[in-house]
């Protein structure tokens, strides 16, 4: 998984390709924290999902990239980035929960999230999640 170059910048054909897509402090926060776990916990899916729980303490995913959070927010996005070891929690797949309504209704407006403007907080949530996953396979298959 991902190492850093000699110049502390990760190796860019390493990183997940909606991390490719991200600001740098995005890919230095998954990068250091996937270092860290491999050493303790060895390379693996164990330290893919801790790389992306720190990932989601400060940033969100945004179609097909991340972005940090806005407002200035940190920490956990969902009871899944929060947890621990032996959690099974749903994640939201680097969608916010703890953002404002207001906040996650102009993410939907930014990815033409159709019918909106009804949705519960909730449902802009799991629709944001969906126009993600939709924006990441798209570039993925360009």
């Amino acid at each position: 998984m991902p190492k850093t170059t000699k110049s502390g910048k990760p190796k860019q054909e390493e990183l997940p390709s909606t991390l490719q897509r991200s600001p740098a402090k995005a890919q230095r926060t998954f990068t250091k924290a996937h270092d860290a776990a491999a050493e303790q916990y060895g390379e693996g899916e164990r330290a893919h999902r801790t790389a992306y729980s720190a990932l989601k303490h400060s940033f969100e995913k945004v179609g097909d990239h991340w972005e940090p959070k806005g407002g200035g927010r940190k920490g956990p996005s969902d009871p899944q980035a929060a947890g621990g070891r032996k959690t099974s929690r749903r994640t939201s797949g680097g969608v916010d929960e703890n953002a404002p309504k207001s906040e996650l209704y102009d993410i939907a407006k930014r990815l033409d999230v159709a019918g909106r403007s009804r949705m519960s907080k909730q449902e802009l949530v799991r629709a944001i999640e969906k126009a993600n996953d939709r924006a990441t396979r798209k570039a993925r298959a360009s």
